[in-house]
């Protein structure tokens, strides 16, 4: 009758060990000094990018006072530490933590159509803020219908 309980208690004992060693692992690819680090560079670049509404689009623009939209996110995170190739097809391949739609968060590049030739940077609550095109000016959008049906990928710079 002792035997059955005490080989018991280590079977308990082992299976919540291996789900906490699991766990941890999981959570140490990115240590946690790394994602705070990552999150105040990210609100850096989206500080950066409001400060630019207004500006006007200019293809191959790079700031300062007009950009394209691979100008803008680049130097958006250029000030916040994080040096971006030049194009956004550049930008996709570089940045190799890619996020999905729904995990997106603040400072997250986002892009669109299939050969991700365009991009903007995640403000949060659903927004964005990008340099549409030709005669038009750096704007906050929403994400909704239009951006939603053309998404093709997102990543999170800065890690």
């Amino acid at each position: 009758m002792v035997a059955a309980p005490a080989q018991a208690t280590p079977a308990r004992a082992t299976a919540p060990a291996q789900a906490v060693t699991a766990t941890n692992l999981a959570a140490t690819k990115i240590s946690a000094s790394r994602k705070a680090r990552q999150k105040k560079r990210a609100a850096i670049a989206v500080k950066f990018a409001y400060k630019q509404i207004g500006d006007p689009y200019r293809y191959g623009g790079n700031g300062p006072g007009s950009w394209d939209c691979s100008g803008l996110a680049g130097t958006a995170w250029r000030k916040a530490g994080v040096k971006l190739p030049r194009t956004t097809q550049q930008i996709y391949r570089a940045v190799k933590y890619k996020v999905s739609w729904k995990g997106a968060v603040k400072g997250d590049l986002l892009f669109f159509y299939g050969g991700k030739t365009h991009m903007g940077i995640y403000v949060g609550k659903g927004y964005m803020i990008h340099a549409p095109s030709s005669g038009k000016r750096v704007k906050k959008v929403k994400l909704a219908g239009y951006y939603k049906r053309h998404f093709s990928g997102a990543v999170r710079p800065g890690y």
